[in-house]
């Protein structure tokens, strides 16, 4: 009975002591997030670039546009490369007042026309540049941008300037591969999507309403 009772007893210690490291561990992270937050005292419509090459770049992209137009926020759509698919983003957030501009072309390898391409590129960007001028949008995503910057579709100056001289509110979210120098160094966040693994590899066919 008293070894049981010993077990306990040294039991309860060794959890009361797990707690108090937890609690002064949690309280050394609260103590430096709370830094962190009273730090950031700017508040501006922000850059960001989505690049690398794995999955879940327009994703996480459209994610932030569903979380605006969540808040009441307006915010608007463009999208390169993909314009011919189907696209359950698009259909869901057109309802819901989005507007898009489409490059209607598709993918450059499918095309295989420079001449066409560019010209569709251009002509999408200039609705672009209209969204991107508009201080009633609070988010402008710009999908696939990264591909025409990479490939000289588009003029990359011309492209940043109206990006850097945007209304200061409004916030822009750049994905695609490749990401060029200079649209990094304009970019207040960049996260790098890792390709680890995939399963289109594997031979499975992308999946309507998972990557579609």
């Amino acid at each position: 009975m008293t070894d049981d009772v010993n077990n306990d007893q040294s039991s309860d210690n060794k959890e009361q002591i797990k707690n108090e490291r937890h609690k002064k561990k949690s309280q050394k992270q609260k103590e430096k997030v709370d830094a962190g937050i009273a730090k950031a005292t700017e508040e501006r419509g922000i850059v960001i670039v989505i690049t690398g090459n794995g999955k879940g770049k327009s994703t996480s992209g459209f994610g932030t546009v569903a979380r605006a137009v969540g808040h009441g926020y307006k915010a608007a759509v463009v999208q390169f490369i993909k314009g011919q698919w189907d696209c359950g983003e698009r259909n869901l957030l057109q309802q819901n007042g989005v507007p898009f501009a489409v490059m209607g072309t598709g993918f450059t390898w499918e095309t295989q026309d420079r001449a066409a391409d560019m010209a569709a590129a251009e002509e999408v960007w200039a609705e672009a540049k209209k969204f991107l001028a508009d201080p009633q949008y609070h988010v402008v995503l710009l999908d696939e941008l990264t591909y025409m910057l990479g490939y000289d579709y588009l003029n990359s100056e011309e492209v940043l300037d109206a990006i850097r001289n945007r209304p200061a509110e409004q916030s822009v979210v750049v994905t695609g591969r490749g990401a060029i120098k200079p649209l990094r160094d304009l970019a207040d966040t960049i996260s790098e999507i890792k390709d680890e693994k995939h399963a289109y590899r594997a031979g499975i066919k992308a999946r309507k309403g998972v990557d579609w």
